[in-house]
């Protein structure tokens, strides 16, 4: 049983950060109806933005406080990230007003693919560390009810803590603001929504500033996590099927999908991976994905499509 709950919270923690990555994707979906192809691109130019401004501002300033530094560079890299949701929006978005989807998602594979070159330009192709100071060392817990304990990850039990609470205030801002509402109103209808006055350019400015910031914290921990290095753009892979399963309409539904993929990846691999060879866990989410999409396309609590002819 203990072991059973080790992997069951190892899954949960793992599930909160995919769905922290899955944000960003709905987040845009929300605003302008595409899927956003460039939120692994995002991630990782935040990512490299944070370990680099770290590296950089004691050198600058002469602080010795890694604290006050790291401070300062996720300052500077939610800066550098509203910069360029101000630019995508002059130069892309404001011309493709109205447009097809398609189009739309094409335009993101652009971006996407210019920010990874920009990224490596400005802040180098190597490998960097993220230091927040997040605790390594793991923790035993319940020991008095199981032999040995169940061990738990701090960092992970912190990083899932901060994804939650990003997740509660995202959710609060859709559902309580007068500007949540209004990126819902963009999202069902461009032309409704600027007919009653809605600014389309204001709106997509605001939108791609907030799944910015969802990029940095999610490039920040999964930067502690793994090193920042270019593999860290195809995280936002891992979160496809978080955005299938939940729906790319609803936040919880983000939340829901990140967590039964990260516990169901957990415990398949444990408990299945022995009579099949093992490797369940890389490929668990995607064959869950393919399933709901046959019978359930819009996710557990995406909004069903019905065409009215």
């Amino acid at each position: 049983m203990g072991f059973f709950l080790e992997t069951l919270l190892g899954g949960l923690m793992a599930g909160m950060l995919y769905s922290l990555v899955a944000l960003g994707f709905v987040l845009i979906y929300k605003a302008s109806g595409v899927f956003n192809f460039a939120q692994g691109a995002m991630v990782l130019f935040a990512a490299l933005a944070m370990a680099r401004f770290a590296e950089w501002i004691p050198k600058w300033t002469g602080l010795e406080s890694k604290i006050a530094a790291n401070l300062i560079a996720f300052v500077l890299a939610g800066a550098v990230m509203f910069v360029v949701a101000w630019v995508i929006e002059r130069l892309v978005l404001r011309h493709l007003v109205n447009q097809e989807g398609a189009t739309l998602l094409m335009a993101t594979l652009g971006i996407a693919y210019f920010m990874e070159g920009l990224g490596q330009t400005i802040f180098g192709g190597d490998i960097y560390k993220i230091d927040i100071g997040m605790p390594k060392e793991p923790l035993f817990a319940l020991d008095n009810l199981f032999p040995g304990g169940i061990l738990i990850n701090k960092e992970d039990v912190i990083a899932a803590a901060i994804a939650a609470a990003l997740v509660v205030a995202l959710s609060l801002f859709f559902q309580k603001t007068s500007t949540g509402r209004a990126l819902r109103a963009v999202a069902d209808d461009h032309q409704a929504a600027q007919s009653i006055g809605i600014p389309l350019n204001r709106i997509w400015v605001i939108v791609w500033c907030v799944a910015g910031v969802v990029a940095l914290v999610a490039g920040m921990i999964w930067g502690s996590k793994m090193g920042v290095q270019f593999s860290l753009a195809t995280v936002a892979l891992r979160a496809l099927p978080v955005v299938i399963l939940g729906g790319l309409t609803s936040v919880p539904g983000a939340i829901i999908g990140g967590l039964i993929i990260g516990v169901g990846e957990k415990l398949s691999e444990v408990y299945l991976g022995p009579f099949v060879g093992g490797g369940i866990e890389i490929w668990f989410a995607y064959a869950l994905a393919l399933v709901f999409l046959l019978f359930r396309p819009q996710g557990l609590f995406g909004e069903k499509i019905i065409d009215r002819v």
